[in-house]
């Protein structure tokens, strides 16, 4: 009787493992027909058989299970249909994949692998990955094939695209004929491995787009791959495969790219809160992205003009000028009449932010670095211009691209690619570089032979002067640009040397010459962005250290004092939302801040784009809300300096990796001692739309003035929308749009679109009362920072009700120093860049 039970228990939990295996895997006995759905462990993908639009053929394919847009990803018999329901996919006796009709007569699609076993352990599995996998065997870690291997039209995160060097395997992805025919189509995009390995998209033969080299970030013709948040690339180039595939930070994020029937790759991201795919980015993108858009040696540039985007590289003129001022550039150009290359003097004008050249037409030694590249081609007469096929590690030998004969499908990014360096002749190098044409060997002799009584003349004239001026000067210090401040930082002298500025702060001090190799020599390649104080570059140090230099403008309203205040302030803060100074560089005129490097920059290229505010939900906008008060409540009561920041914007909050914020900016902060709670200024400075009412029109602020500035920031973070947005419409601004819905008792109309309906109401009118509460005219109705984190931690928490804000629907009264739109009650037009404004009292 036991033994019975034995066996009935066995063969129960037998059907149960069987029943269980067959929701995503196909065995000899457990085939896919006709209304049966194969679904992924994860419930991210299903399997079965679909019509496209506008069909009643049938295919065998992969598509997302939880998006309610029916959207294949991968299709099995693309070019044989099945015109009836009698088709079944399933593993045979000889270890296929086969998808076939009920009584076999007719095989639309097989695997068509051979080398099988005959043990019959034969099965195939959907991943959660998409991918649909064959075993022949117990070992479950070796695929037989996969579908990943054998792409459509679509690639997805995970996905190898390239070349397997040891079979010979080449992933290429092509589009569907159309719509309704997933068939093979007219456009495939694929990795070319002539020369330097690039991606291009082509029209059967014809190429559409070139994608460019991978130059170590990206591919040089995406320029926004190397700094995508969500989307990490990964290019491997070893003896097994050259291929790419990339990666996402977040798994819960559905994205794709395709190439469509039309000739395009897209990258798409399903938004579950609008319930379709959103689009970022396409390309082909403009007229220069076209192949060899300008021709030979022609140059193409977007921005260069509305009518005609060409030009030719230095050294070169257009091949037909009748052609081209007509804007035909399809026969390019040619090296200008009367040019010498290969004579003494020649040299290279670097191009920056460029896609590189065709790199099927040059050469690629990997071994060498960017200085050795150089004379490379510098010794053969034949060399036409060259780059780095690696810009992170091109010091070091990040590998050498040299081109020698046509050049084709160059173009200029405003943010991205790489330099480029053309060679010319000495007469087109002197318009460069200012430097003066070499002269022949002959010329040199005659000049010295001349010149020599001259030249002595003059060395000792100009001995005699600099012993004087060395006697009158013995104690001023030259500050070259090898100087170490931080060793010598006690003899600069003078009104602009501030001798004080590094005393009691344990900060790096780094020379010039360090911060201009770390950033190319201040490369454009390098800029993060541009504001009223100066530029931000991105910089790597000797050790591999990103980090981000705040180079202050000579003429920029931040000047000394600020640099002294951010240097001394930062220093002493340590805390998680706030961003970290790690040093500062004074020469000269130079005046720089060395920052940790966050890689994705401020909040407002986030809440103000409609693209990347896809990227923040309302659980990440409500925890960089609670990390910016954590900052603020850190600076105004928990440091050991009471701190006024004075310019708290969407764009002074940075976004780390992982997307928490990180409060920047301190140049205008005000330390407090700790008996003050108000102090007044006939200097403000500030940004329009977030400084308090108190504070713009009387000088006054305290700790109130960052609440009113943070009330400002939340409502922004919510609606997506800035302050002075809403100057079209009945409110003077932002505020006054909540104030007035927020009375209607409609405030979560205000709520950015990108959210759906996927947020938490109460969460959201709890941040709307707090931001409303921040933002009323009197400054003793506003909460503290303490009072706002205990509300926003604390749901339970009734909450006072607010009185009018300030700037809302009346006529403001800022005196005859500020702005006319804002004097007489309209919005001012300036920007979002800090303004100061000597207030007469």
């Amino acid at each position: 009787m036991f033994q019975k039970r034995g066996i009935l228990v066995s063969v129960l939990i037998f059907l149960v493992f069987e029943f269980c295996a067959c929701n995503d895997t196909i065995t000899l006995n457990q085939p896919v027909k006709e209304g049966d759905v194969l679904v992924s462990t994860g419930e991210t993908f299903a399997l079965g058989f679909f019509s496209p639009a506008n069909s009643d053929d049938r295919y065998v394919g992969i598509w997302y299970n939880k998006v309610p847009e029916q959207t294949v990803v991968w299709v099995a018999n693309r070019d044989r249909p099945i015109t009836n329901s009698s088709g079944i996919l399933s593993v045979d006796q000889t270890g296929n994949l086969v998808l076939h009709e009920i009584n076999q007569s007719f095989v639309f699609w097989s695997t068509n692998i051979s080398g099988v076993k005959s043990d019959n352990l034969f099965s195939a599995r959907l991943l959660d990955s998409g991918n649909l996998v064959l075993f022949q065997g117990l070992n479950k870690e070796v695929y037989a094939w996969q579908s990943f291997d054998q792409p459509t039209d679509t690639y997805l995160p995970g996905m190898k695209f390239g070349l397997d060097r040891k079979t010979g395997l080449n992933r290429v992805y092509t589009s569907w004929k159309s719509a309704g025919n997933p068939g093979v189509g007219d456009y495939s995009l694929k990795l070319e491995l002539v020369g330097s390995p690039q991606m291009v998209l082509v029209k059967g033969m014809t190429r559409i787009w070139r994608g460019g080299s991978w130059m170590g970030l990206a591919f040089s013709g995406l320029p926004l791959m190397g700094n995508d948040p969500i989307m990490h690339p990964i290019f491997i180039n070893n003896d097994d495969e050259v291929v790419m595939l990339y990666e996402m930070s977040n798994s819960s994020i559905i994205t794709r790219v395709i190439i469509t029937e039309s000739g395009t790759m897209e990258r798409l991201i399903w938004n579950e809160a609008n319930r379709k795919w959103i689009g970022f980015g396409s390309f082909p993108e403009d007229q220069c992205d076209g192949y060899n858009h300008c021709g030979p040696f022609g140059i193409c540039d977007p921005n260069k003009s509305a009518t005609f985007e060409c030009d030719c590289l230095p050294g070169y003129e257009p091949q037909s000028l009748q052609d081209w001022y007509i804007g035909d550039s399809s026969k390019g150009c040619k090296r200008k009449v009367g040019t010498q290359i290969c004579k003494a003097g020649d040299g290279f004008v670097e191009l920056g932010r460029v896609k590189v050249p065709d790199t099927s037409l040059a050469l690629v030694n990997m071994s060498l670095g960017l200085e050795a590249c150089k004379e490379l081609c510098l010794r053969n007469c034949t060399c036409m211009a060259y780059a780095s096929s690696d810009i992170t590690k091109a010091v070091e030998g990040g590998g050498c691209i040299t081109w020698y004969g046509d050049m084709k499908d160059i173009r200029t990014f405003t943010d991205g690619g790489q330099s480029f360096y053309i060679r010319v002749d000495a007469n087109e190098l002197a318009k460069y570089s200012s430097k003066r044409p070499s002269k022949s060997n002959k010329a040199r002799f005659r000049f010295l032979l001349y010149g020599m009584p001259i030249i002595a003349a003059g060395f000792v004239l100009c001995f005699a002067i600099y012993c004087y001026a060395r006697k009158k000067n013995a104690n001023r210090n030259e500050g070259e640009i090898g100087l170490d401040f931080k060793n010598n930082l006690q003899t600069l002298e003078g009104p602009n040397t501030e001798k004080d500025i590094g005393k009691n702060v344990d900060l790096d001090v780094f020379d010039l010459s360090t911060i201009v190799a770390a950033t190319d020599n201040f490369s454009s390649l390098n800029k993060l962005g541009e504001g009223g104080f100066g530029s931000v570059y991105k910089g790597t140090l000797p050790n591999g250290q990103e980090i981000a230099i705040k180079r202050l403008s000579q003429s920029s309203s931040q000047g000394m004092q600020e640099f002294k205040n951010e240097v001394t302030l930062i220093a002493k803060l340590q805390h998680r939302n706030l961003v970290r100074l790690l040093g500062y560089c004074f020469h000269k005129e130079e005046k720089m801040l060395i920052y940790e490097y966050l890689p994705n920059k401020g909040l407002d290229s986030f809440i103000f784009d409609q693209e990347r505010a896809l990227l923040l939900d309302w659980k990440k906008r409500f925890e960089i809300i609670r990390g910016i008060v954590r900052g603020l409540l850190y600076l105004h009561r928990d440091s050991r300096l009471r701190i006024i920041h004075r310019d708290l914007k969407a764009s002074n909050v940075l976004l780390d990796t992982d997307l928490n914020p990180k409060i920047s900016d301190f140049g205008l902060a005000k330390i407090f001692g700790g008996d003050e709670d108000e102090a007044r200024t006939r200097r403000i400075v500030g940004t329009y739309g977030y400084m308090s009412p108190e504070y713009a029109m009387e000088g006054l602020f305290s700790v109130k003035s960052d609440v009113f500035s943070f009330g400002v920031l939340v409502m922004e973070i919510i609606s997506g929308r800035k302050n002075n947005s809403y100057y079209k419409e009945k409110s003077l601004n932002l505020i006054g749009h909540v104030w007035d819905l927020w009375k209607q008792d409609k405030a979560l109309k205000v709520v950015d679109s990108s959210l759906g309906d996927s947020f938490d109401a109460r969460e959201v009118l709890l941040c709307i009362h707090v931001g409303i509460l921040c933002v009323q005219e009197l400054a003793s109705d506003r909460p503290t920072m303490t009072g706002i984190a205990f509300m926003l931690s604390n749901h339970e928490t009734v909450l006072p009700s607010p009185n009018q804000p300030a700037f809302v629907l009346r006529q403001l009264n800022y005196g005859t120093d500020l702005p006319s739109t804002l004097a007489s009650g309209g919005v001012s037009s300036i920007d979002d860049e800090t303004i100061t404004i000597v207030h007469a009292r």
